[in-house]
C-alpha cells in the first residue's frame, strides 16, 4: 500500500510532497534534537534524489534511534507515520522490511502482535 498523505504530511512544512533541510530541522526540533543546516543535509544526501515521504520515514526513524535498539527504530518510525491517530499497516510494514535496517517478516509479525490493528489501520494511541 502507498500512503496517500505525502502531501499532508507533517514534516513537510513547505507541503511540497518533499522534504528539505528546512523541513527536517523543524521536524527534529519539534522532536526536541537540534540539528544545523548542513546535518540537515547530509541526511537529505544519504538518499538519491529528492527524499520523499517513505524515505524521510526510515531515514528519520533511524536517526531518532540513534541507532540503538531495533524497539527504539520502530517507536520512531511509528511516530512519522502517524496521521490522525492512525497508521497505515501494510505501508508501515512495507517500509520496516524494505528500506534501511531491514527488519525481517518475523520480526514485524512480532512488533505488530502488540498493536491494535482494525480494518488495516494501526491505533496510535498505543
Amino acid at each position: 500500500a502507498v500512503v496517500s498523505t505525502q502531501s499532508t504530511w507533517v514534516m513537510d512544512t513547505d507541503k511540497d510532497g518533499l522534504l528539505s533541510s528546512s523541513d527536517l530541522v523543524a521536524a527534529f526540533t519539534a522532536h526536541g534534537k537540534n540539528i544545523g543546516g548542513g546535518e540537515a543535509q547530509a541526511m537529505l544526501d544519504e538518499v538519491d534524489g529528492p527524499m520523499n515521504f517513505t524515505q524521510m520515514v526510515t531515514l528519520f526513524a533511524s536517526k531518532m534511534a540513534g541507532g540503538s535498539d531495533d524497539d527504539d527504530v520502530i517507536l520512531a518510525s511509528f511516530e512519522a507515520f502517524e496521521m490522525n491517530g492512525q497508521i497505515d499497516a501494510e505501508a508501515f510494514r512495507h517500509s520496516l522490511m524494505t528500506f534501511g535496517n531491514k527488519f525481517s517478516a518475523s520480526e514485524v509479525d512480532d512488533a505488530f502482535a502488540e498493536f491494535k490493528i482494525d480494518e488495516g489501520m494501526i491505533d496510535a494511541a498505543i
